[in-house]
């Protein structure tokens, strides 16, 4: 497979999983980092560490809405729920584990 070809796939593949993570507003960022070790704000990251690294000007507010689909203030606003002391438990104990 061809470099570009790759790189097209890989892009449609990230668009895949934001837009999927987009419609599942039922998931919340707890429970990614429990279950997967990572969240929306982690794939923000990403997608800045990624601008940086090609000089692209982005901010962390920009990635996060790149990821959202909107700001992340109306995502908690309309979507974040209060969690629970048991996933609280479970996210302080595997991040101690891990640099995330």
């Amino acid at each position: 497979m061809d470099e570009q070809t790759r790189t097209e796939l890989e892009a449609a593949a990230f668009r895949g999983l934001t837009e999927y993570l987009r419609k599942r507003t039922d998931v919340q960022n707890i429970d990614l980092m429990n279950l997967a070790g990572f969240c929306r704000n982690c794939l923000s990251k990403w997608y800045l560490a990624a601008a940086e690294e090609r000089g692209v000007e982005l901010d962390y507010d920009e990635a996060r809405e790149a990821v959202y689909g909107m700001t992340y203030g109306e995502w908690k606003e309309n979507h974040q729920t209060e969690t629970t002391a048991e996933k609280l438990e479970k996210f302080k104990a595997e991040s101690s584990k891990h640099a995330f």
